[in-house]
């Protein structure tokens, strides 16, 4: 999936849609985001030496495994909330001109409630892990 169609996926616009493109193989989600240095949050984090900060690695992995999801019968994007991020280890920074490539599954599943792991690599290196969890709004729950 390129850009436009993470948009027909996600409900994420601008400068927060953090993927670029993204793919789904034997249940897991494979994401890439590639750090230019131009992204909004590298200007404060930090001046000089920009580094991407934890937690838009967590919300990339987030919107990774979202390709997993199986879409509504109206095709809208349902609505995603984390409601818990835990057994993050950070191994590595990421620095502009690298390219962040995600590996997510979703482990569980009870109700709208979902859980999954997700890992991130530069250059298969691994940067992140974490578990985390997450809720889904379908667009006929919305108000």
């Amino acid at each position: 999936m390129d850009r436009q169609e993470l948009m027909e996926l996600l409900p994420h616009r601008s400068q927060m849609l953090l993927l670029d493109e993204a793919e789904l193989t034997d249940g897991e989600a494979h994401g890439k985001k590639y750090i230019t240095g131009e992204e909004f949050f590298l200007d404060g984090h930090f001046p000089g030496n920009p580094v991407v900060p934890g937690v838009i690695l967590c919300e990339i992995m987030g919107q990774s495994v979202c390709v997993c999801i199986p879409r509504s019968a109206d095709g809208k994007p349902p609505m995603t909330y984390f409601t818990g991020i835990d057994k993050v280890r950070f191994h590595r920074p990421v620095v502009p001109g690298e390219t962040f490539e995600t590996k997510c599954s979703i482990t569980k599943r009870r109700g709208p409630f979902y859980w999954a792991k997700g890992e991130g690599y530069v250059n298969g290196e691994l940067c992140v892990s974490a578990e985390f969890s997450f809720m889904i709004q379908r667009s006929e729950e919305q108000k």
